[in-house]
């Protein structure tokens, strides 16, 4: 039965799936495969069993490796480290000298040295033909200059994040996710920059770890500001706890209580009771006379406050001008205007005749003036 080898070609980069064909692999042997850019030594760091089932579409599936590394494969990958590190001197004194705008991150030499990749990041274009010219007559091989961003560049050197941990970057994420402010409003995070930023200046990857958790919690709960009538009578949703899982209400009489999920479906489902009703009454009563202002009874049903949409505008706004929750809950009440109403034509007036002067009716009409005959010769 043949295997399925996990291999790594460097610390930092993604796992690539090769079959074992008819050697019998152990996890942490190198192992040398056929890529696209050339042979290339790598690391086996996982093995798994083929299924039967499956053994022939897995054949085809996968490449399988060319041989085992032995001795010489590694000199050979230690001396290629070696001339990594002298080719980065080398073309840092190159970049100072033509006075480029570039930071040169790592260099990377091939197993059989038949390209070099040399990685770097700038804030823009830069011209690097007379530094590609410096480079192959140094070392007479393919050269590559390769422009990454800040999230790539420190994975590729590492650093400590604000845990106190290795950046997830450099310990195990291979891929990077998009990580939005949108997150870190609906976890609830201080809009500051320094707290929610890693290293490398851009938005923590963590903050995409619990983004599902989070949504899924949003979809159960109401909206935070909204009032809505149960059987503990008319309450307001003050805000919601993730990891409690519980609601904090506001009730007539000016109490909090905090109820979970389970218990809010119970009571937003369920009509008030004849007590909340009358003790309702009495506080409304109570709160003319103290001049304060009760909780209006306001039926909203959390189906209906569920299929509300937010629009794509506001949207934009709030990632373009971040705001506070309060302040994101009155925007998404938005007063309705009234429905223009359709101008009606005007009506034409009423020609009063002769026969309505006799009711004392006033005719408004301008007498018509007669017209002065000339005097006859």
């Amino acid at each position: 039965m043949s295997q399925i080898l996990g291999v790594k070609f460097n610390d930092y980069g993604q796992v690539y799936y090769f079959g074992s064909g008819p050697f019998v692999v152990r996890e942490g042997q190198h192992v040398i495969v056929k890529t696209d850019q050339g042979m290339g030594l790598g690391k086996v760091v996982l093995t798994k069993q083929a299924p039967l089932e499956n053994e022939s579409e897995d054949g085809e599936a996968y490449k399988v490796i060319y041989r085992l590394a032995n001795d010489k494969d590694l000199e050979a990958v230690a001396e290629n480290d070696a001339q990594a590190k002298d080719a980065y001197r080398f073309c840092r004194k190159c970049v100072t000298r033509h006075k480029l705008g570039m930071k040169l991150v790592d260099v990377e030499v091939f197993f059989d040295r038949s390209k070099m990749i040399f990685y770097f990041t700038a804030p823009g274009r830069i011209d690097f033909r007379e530094l590609i010219k410096d480079l192959v007559r140094e070392y007479r091989t393919r050269i590559e200059l390769r422009q990454i961003g800040v999230r790539h560049e420190t994975q590729m050197l590492g650093a400590i994040g604000n845990c106190g941990q290795m950046c997830c970057c450099r310990r195990f994420m291979r891929k990077f996710v998009p990580v939005t402010i949108k997150m870190a409003k609906e976890q609830n995070l201080f809009l500051n920059p320094t707290k929610i930023s890693g290293i490398c200046g851009r938005l923590l990857c963590c903050l995409s770890f619990e983004q599902k958790g989070y949504e899924e919690f949003h979809r159960m709960c109401p909206r935070v500001g909204k009032k809505y009538t149960t059987s503990l009578g008319a309450v307001k949703v003050l805000r919601s706890n993730f990891f409690k899982k519980t609601l904090s209400l506001l009730t007539e009489n000016f109490d909090e209580k905090e109820v979970s999920i389970d218990e809010w479906n119970e009571i937003v489902n369920k009509p008030p009771s004849e007590e909340a009703m009358a003790e309702a009454r009495s506080q409304a009563a109570r709160g003319r006379r103290g001049g304060r202002k009760p909780i209006r009874p306001e039926v909203e049903s959390a189906s209906a406050m569920e299929s509300e949409e937010v629009s794509p505008e506001i949207l934009a706004l709030e990632d373009k001008e971040p705001v506070d929750g309060a302040q994101r809950g009155n925007q998404g009440q938005r007063r309705e205007r009234p429905a223009k109403q359709p101008r009606q034509p005007r009506q034409a007036k009423p020609e009063q005749s002769g026969d309505d002067e006799g009711d004392g009716a006033k005719n408004t009409r301008r007498p018509r003036r007669r017209r002065r005959r000339p005097p006859k010769k």
